[in-house]
């Protein structure tokens, strides 16, 4: 009985003594088609819808989404540097209108970055 009761508290004393760091841990993130890699607050997003939602819809076969490329047929509109000035995180990008959506793209790799729905 007294080696189990110090065999018990040996392995009590392992355990307590593995690090913290050697547990592991998974964090489990989402992202919505909408939201890339440009973070802009729902209030400025307003702000481009009613500037930018204006301009004449594209109309393309493809599915846009956050990270897809967008054709080199769709024209890119530049930003205005008013809005640009207003939201500095929109600079360097281009858009197009699609199904009433603002679609910013980034004109080096054509690839959407947000969509501001």
């Amino acid at each position: 009985m007294k080696s189990f009761v110090i065999a018990t508290a040996a392995a009590i004393g392992l355990l307590a003594a593995v690090p913290a760091g050697a547990q592991t841990s998974v964090t489990t993130t989402t992202t919505t088609d909408t939201t890339g890699s440009v973070t802009i607050a729902p209030e400025k997003r307003t702000v481009i819808r009613q500037q930018l939602g204006t301009s004449a819809p594209v109309t393309i076969k493809e599915r846009v989404t956050v990270g897809a490329t967008v054709p080199e047929t769709v024209e890119l509109q530049s930003v205005p540097e008013t809005l640009v000035s207003d939201i500095p995180s929109v600079k360097g990008y281009r858009y197009f209108v699609y199904n009433d959506d603002v679609v910013l793209v980034d004109p080096q790799t054509r690839k959407v970055v947000t969509i501001v729905e």
